[in-house]
């Protein structure tokens, strides 16, 4: 199974902290998965959305697995283009798994579901692996 990692940002603070976006790419299941924390910023999409532009443009049927781990959110600027992003690729995307821990990121889920044609599914992180076997069936 070939993936293709594209890694969008890595800091680190008190040198005991790392802030992550992390993108990878499975051609088999046509699959992206987007791993995250903290705080996503104008910067982050300026890698990731052509990363996932390119992907749609690629494949059919895409589906996306995004997992949140001590996650806080976006900057507005950076939900906006998320948002944008979603509603134009709506029936470019299969199915979309949201994995977190927070009610927000639960809530935040079901408010996707009208603007998309996409199955969408919330998981706790302790189900990852059901997420992950979901997003892949």
């Amino acid at each position: 199974m070939m993936k293709n990692y594209l890694p969008v940002r890595t800091t680190c603070f008190n040198f005991d902290y790392t802030i992550m976006v992390r993108i990878e790419r499975e051609k088999a299941g046509n699959l992206v998965s987007t791993y995250v924390s903290d705080k996503l910023t104008k910067e982050d999409y300026d890698k990731i959305l052509p990363a996932l532009q390119q992907t749609v443009n690629e494949w059919d049927g895409v589906r996306w697995y995004f997992e949140m781990r001590d996650f806080s959110g976006w900057e507005p600027i950076a939900a906006l283009r998320d948002l944008k992003f979603d509603i134009e690729h709506a029936n470019e995307l299969t199915k979309i798994a949201m994995v977190g821990t927070q009610k927000w990121q639960e809530w935040l889920t079901k408010a996707m579901k009208p603007f998309t044609s996409a199955e969408v599914r919330f998981f706790d992180l302790l189900e990852r692996e059901e997420a992950l076997r979901w997003i892949k069936s």
